[in-house]
């Protein structure tokens, strides 16, 4: 579920000059980015995977955020050059989870969709998705969640809203991930960040125009 950093020269951002430009068409890659590393410039791009990647060849970026388990997906990962552990770049809630739509009174589709199923994949998300809600955030908000299992425990890590980003770290039962959600929806809503996810924009950010997409 992690974020992947492919670069020219293969160079870590922590590498990168001042005024390198990283690309991005996410708000929530971009406000955690400029939280850590505010020397950078971040420029706004659009496209599928291979897209992306060919921005840097063409001179646009020094290098592209994109989601590791997406580069998996199409044999790319080996491009990359690091990938960014989560208490650096929080990401997506859902990110990297897939599932399978049915209808819910095909009772036959449902049990044989059951083999599937991973319990601690469903509370993650669950958890993940109640903050959303309660943030009444979209897609487009500046908000990274991760949930992870520990023993009976959930632990609910989340980046939202900024430059400055406000990092909070909640944890709950396993049982009621939603209540889990919900409730780091709720301290999240009594900081500036809060009103910030419902924006849909990380305040601070400045976009550079690349010429790709909108």
């Amino acid at each position: 579920m992690r974020d992947a950093v492919i670069s020219r020269d293969r160079t870590p951002l922590a590498g990168l000059p001042a005024g390198a430009r990283v690309g991005t068409g996410s708000p929530r890659r971009a406000a955690q980015l400029l939280d850590a590393f505010p020397r950078l410039q971040i420029v706004q791009i659009r496209g599928n995977v291979q897209t992306r990647i060919d921005t840097i060849a063409a001179g646009r970026v020094d290098a592209v955020i994109l989601a590791a388990a997406g580069l998996g997906r199409l044999d790319l990962l080996s491009q990359a050059t690091q990938l960014l552990d989560p208490s650096l770049m929080v990401p997506a809630p859902g990110q990297a989870a897939l599932a399978v739509e049915c209808r819910s009174d095909d009772e036959a589709v449902v049990s044989m969709l059951s083999a599937l199923e991973d319990p601690d994949t469903r509370a993650a998300v669950t958890a993940e998705r109640a903050l959303l809600t309660a943030l009444e955030a979209g897609c487009s908000a500046p908000v990274g969640a991760l949930a992870e299992r520990y023993g009976a425990d959930l632990v609910l890590r989340v980046a939202a809203g900024g430059p400055p980003v406000v990092r909070h770290v909640a944890s709950g039962s396993v049982a009621a991930p939603a209540d889990l959600g919900r409730a780091a929806a709720d301290h999240l809503l009594n900081t500036s960040a809060g009103l910030t996810a419902r924006e849909g924009g990380p305040a601070g950010t400045h976009y550079a125009s690349s010429g790709v997409g909108s």
